[in-house]
């Protein structure tokens, strides 16, 4: 049976286009996915953004006709499991650096017998009632994604590539930056030099990669260099300059 799950698009070779969100409001959620966003990825890491906040978030982001993923706020078993069993989509998983954090994300993640996840039926990704084939479900449908965003990370790619139930490496420009010793200068050689080593290494591995760009620019370039799951900015300054880019026009 044909999936439009999101990851079954990414494993089918689709590009797919979203942005994160730390605005904690139902209503930019269902915005987003009405713009036509694929995906949202709520924001637990960097922003006030809770499991049980992100349950309503991924409500309104499906009602608005896009694909909710949760960015978790570390590589932990309570963390992800909470994260998938609101429903979400899939799973992002910050600083992946070794095989073992790799192979500890994907545990988290999968129902038995592919890895570990707790199970309990009476949840929002099991419509409260669960079934007789909602671990098998949850398996084949859900979509883990892996950031790669420091130099150690990319030192042992080969060892985490070959983790089996790995979707996505997402590649994390600022983090990279910042491992590189120079903190926020995504433009930089070095940093884009990184990048497009992983891209080219992850298309040899028939991996997808995912990544954040800034602005449509650096989105096309990354989409150019393969990246299928990209996000554009994130809500609360994307709005912050809507609302400027008014004031300016009405004051001019």
């Amino acid at each position: 049976m044909e999936s439009k799950t999101l990851r079954h698009r990414l494993l089918n070779g689709e590009e797919t286009v979203g942005t994160f969100q730390t605005i904690d409001s139902p209503i930019v959620a269902e915005i987003i996915g009405n713009a036509g966003m694929d995906f949202v990825i709520l924001d637990q890491e960097h922003g006030p953004l809770t499991a049980e906040t992100c349950l309503g978030l991924c409500t309104a982001v499906e009602r608005g006709g896009a694909s909710p993923v949760v960015r978790v706020r570390s590589n932990t078993e309570a963390e992800i499991q909470r994260a998938l069993d609101i429903g979400a989509a899939g799973v992002e998983v910050p600083q992946v650096e070794t095989k073992t954090d790799a192979e500890q994300a994907v545990n988290a993640a999968r129902f038995a017998p592919t890895g570990e996840r707790g199970l309990s039926p009476y949840v929002r990704a099991g419509a409260y009632d669960g079934g007789p084939q909602y671990t098998e479900i949850q398996n084949e449908e859900t979509a883990v994604i892996v950031h790669i965003e420091g130099e150690r990370g990319i030192e042992n790619l080969d060892d985490i590539m070959a983790i089996d139930g790995i979707d996505v490496l997402f590649l994390g420009p600022y983090d990279l930056s910042q491992s590189l010793g120079i903190p926020g200068e995504v433009d930089d050689d070095r940093v884009e030099d990184l990048m497009a080593e992983v891209c080219e290494r992850a298309d040899d591995a028939d991996i997808v990669v995912g990544t954040y760009a800034d602005d449509v620019a650096m989105a096309e370039r990354w989409r150019e260099a393969g990246a299928q799951y990209v996000a554009i900015g994130v809500d609360a300054p994307i709005f912050s300059r809507a609302v400027e880019t008014l004031v300016d026009s009405f004051e001019s």
